[in-house]
């Protein structure tokens, strides 16, 4: 018995005839007559009543078409999970508590494991680590390295943040400012840009931060206001051109160092992906 079999029986219930299914399988009619003979004989019943111009299913064949129904759905079913399997361990998914690690990781990586997609999630920095512990992610970024005896941690990337001030405010001509020369001032930031905003927060406690989650807004803004954004030795390449001036922020709050951490029991491409890394960074 036969797969292809069970194909043949659902064509002839669909198309009424066996004439009619072999044209739909692009076989002859003699082939599938005899694809079905060799059925009936396995299963010891005729599935048709036959008459000298004619054959129609009986009881045993309308039978047999749900039996061979319920086979191909549970094909499809089984051909669906392994076509998902391997769609999920093409794409990892990341904890990540800012964007910029990812778009790094992303450069490391995309030439080295080609068809390797990375779907990053921006968190708290405890609610990475706890995704990872719990197998909910296959890679975290976070700023400390997670030591524990089933980890491996990774020196990834540093990222220093920069205010982007438009030309002509009185801070653009400044080597390098501090957090405090901004307190008070109205701040533009991408709700993605995950710690940092915390970073704001807490280090300007009497700014007003404008967050937007949507990047044709927020640029339309960052054109157009007088609202100070931020750039960083990752982004700023990108942000070029918009009549500002990236200046550099000196507190030390201001400079971060990420760290790549997977579990040491992971799927062999998330191995993979965690050694090249630890590779470019020698």
């Amino acid at each position: 018995m036969e797969l292809e079999q069970m194909r043949q029986l659902d064509a002839i219930a669909r198309c009424g005839s066996i004439s009619a299914a072999a044209e739909e399988l692009h076989l002859s009619q003699p082939a599938l007559s005899r694809s079905i003979r060799r059925l009936e004989r396995e299963l010891g019943q005729e599935l048709f009543d036959r008459t000298h111009n004619s054959a129609t299913l009986n009881d045993a064949g309308h039978l047999a078409v749900d039996h061979a129904r319920s086979l191909l759905r549970d094909e499809r079913m089984m051909l669906d999970a392994f076509a998902d399997l391997a769609r999920r361990q093409r794409t990892l998914l990341v904890g990540t508590v800012a964007p910029a690690p990812v778009w790094h990781l992303t450069a490391l990586t995309v030439e080295r494991f080609p068809g390797t997609l990375l779907n990053p999630v921006t968190l708290p920095e405890d609610e990475v680590e706890r995704r990872l512990m719990n197998r909910s992610v296959d890679l975290a970024i976070t700023l400390r390295p997670m030591i524990l005896p089933t980890m491996r941690s990774t020196q990834i990337m540093v990222e220093d943040l920069c205010a982007f001030l438009p030309a002509n405010h009185p801070l653009a001509k400044r080597d390098s400012i501090s957090f405090a020369d901004l307190d008070g001032e109205s701040l533009l930031v991408l709700s993605e840009a995950g710690f940092w905003i915390e970073v704001l927060r807490r280090c300007a406690p009497h700014s007003q931060i404008v967050e937007q989650a949507d990047r044709t807004v927020f640029a339309q803004l960052d054109r157009t206001t007088e609202l100070i954004s931020f750039v960083t030795n990752h982004t700023s390449g990108a942000r070029a051109g918009h009549g500002r001036v990236p200046v550099p922020i000196s507190d030390a709050d201001a400079h971060a160092t990420f760290y790549l951490s997977t579990l040491t029991d992971v799927p062999v491409r998330v191995g993979e992906i965690y050694e090249w890394v630890v590779q470019q960074q020698n």
